[in-house]
């Protein structure tokens, strides 16, 4: 009770458009829990192949690839919040219009779209955040932004899959018809996150004092564009690979339990919801990890403990050490995401920032967007145990090798610094 109460004052202490943007974003993140847990499902209740559901994650992923880069240069040049409001407004429009559509073109050409207004959001908050917040604060700032995400994401997982199975079983409609319904409350949810949004302020001014009494140790950086574009590229490059290797996994997760299990669509939901919990917990306590250990070790530490059980979940035949090897590997493997950001914020100067920012995101989707063909090809080929031990297997050995990759290029100079 101590540690929430922390960090309830913690929430506190940030500035209005920091406390606005959060509640905003929490519900946004309700409302596309739902779409991620449910989407997959109801194509599938539609009648439509596997590969079908590759086409849409690749579309997804491809649009913000594409988007993330000029949404960045469009955020730097016209303010944050318009492009945080803009692009939300339209993604809802995207996701009513995905809770009704019933054919695969349509589907498709919505989830490019979605992708596409969505990198407006994904690339502002954080410049936004870090625009609005002092340098001493952000690591608990982007732990906490982190960790509420996550368990709106609980929120809105969870909550799918318990409206979707209840409306079948108790108003016994189809199971298409039920998902449906859960769908479009879920874009209700999102177009409720908009309120707090519009009340947000453009300040990128508010914390320049605060910028200036760091501008002692800013005199000692190289800011040259060469040396940063190389820093970008080396995160941007790491990030690739646990693109790739999330892009073979995550989106199928749902899939996968019911696939392999026959799970029902209220304990995917639940299941889907636990690991993001763990997840939220252990981003809270990773600022506490890197502060023992650094930043650095925190971030390879939390990817390497997480290999073991995405191992267990790709062999295991028993639905209850699939959980816990899913529960495990999601909250270690996604713990070190805003320490990540942390050590970038660091390592790259101020005016590159959020260019660093949407190249991290970009080529992460781009992983994403090249491994859904491949993800459901494997399934479709070798079926529903082995299709998913090969993409489990692969994705282990990507994160092996960013890991290493990581530590050689961060880890010594990082680890020699603090």
């Amino acid at each position: 009770m101590k540690w929430f109460s922390e960090w309830g004052r913690k929430f506190s202490s940030f500035n209005r458009n920091v406390r606005l943007f959060i509640i905003g974003n929490a519900l946004i993140q309700v409302g596309m829990g739902v779409f991620m847990v449910m989407y997959n499902l109801y194509i599938r209740e539609l009648g439509m192949p596997e590969t079908v559901n590759g086409r849409v994650i690749s579309m997804t992923a491809m649009a913000s690839a594409i988007m993330l880069v000029p949404a960045g240069f469009l955020s730097d040049k016209f303010g944050r919040k318009w492009m945080i409001v803009g692009g939300a407004l339209l993604t809802v429009t995207t996701l009513f219009y995905r809770g009704i559509a019933v054919s695969e073109t349509p589907i498709i050409a919505a989830a490019f779209l979605t992708g596409l207004f969505m990198a407006f959001v994904q690339v502002s908050g954080i410049p936004f955040l870090a625009e609005n917040s002092s340098p001493t604060e952000r690591v608990k700032l982007f732990s906490f932004n982190f960790a509420i995400i996550t368990i709106a994401n609980v929120i809105g997982s969870l909550a799918g899959g318990i409206i979707a199975d209840f409306l079948e079983t108790v108003l016994k409609i189809s199971a298409a018809e039920a998902i449906r319904y859960s769908l479009l409350l879920g874009a209700a949810i999102f177009t409720a996150g908009l309120i707090p949004l519009f009340k947000l302020k453009e300040n990128r001014t508010e914390f320049a004092k605060a910028k200036k009494g760091d501008k002692e140790q800013a005199s000692t950086e190289d800011d040259s564009l060469k040396r940063n574009l190389i820093v970008i590229f080396h995160f941007s490059f790491a990030s690739l690979l646990i693109g790739f290797g999330s892009g073979l996994v995550v989106p199928y997760l749902n899939l996968y339990f019911a696939n392999r299990f026959n799970a029902s669509n209220s304990y995917i939901g639940l299941v889907l919801s636990l690991g993001s919990a763990m997840t939220a917990v252990a981003a809270m306590i990773g600022p506490a990890l890197s502060r023992k250990v650094g930043k650095v070790k925190a971030l390879i530490l939390f990817q390497a403990l997480s290999i073991p059980f995405l191992l267990l979940t790709a062999y295991t035949t028993s639905l209850w050490l699939a959980s816990l090897g899913f529960l495990l590997r999601q909250a270690l493997m996604n713990a070190g995401n805003p320490i990540q950001s942390a050590v970038a914020m660091e390592v790259v100067s101020d005016k590159y920032k959020g260019l660093a920012n949407s190249m991290n995101q970009m080529v992460f989707s781009l992983g994403w967007a090249t491994m859904g063909t491949v993800a459901t090809g494997l399934v479709v080929a070798n079926g529903s145990y082995w299709g998913y031990a090969y993409a489990f297997t692969i994705t282990a050995g990507l994160y092996i090798v960013s890991s290493v990759y990581y530590y050689f290029i961060f880890g010594r100079r990082k680890l020699a610094g603090e």
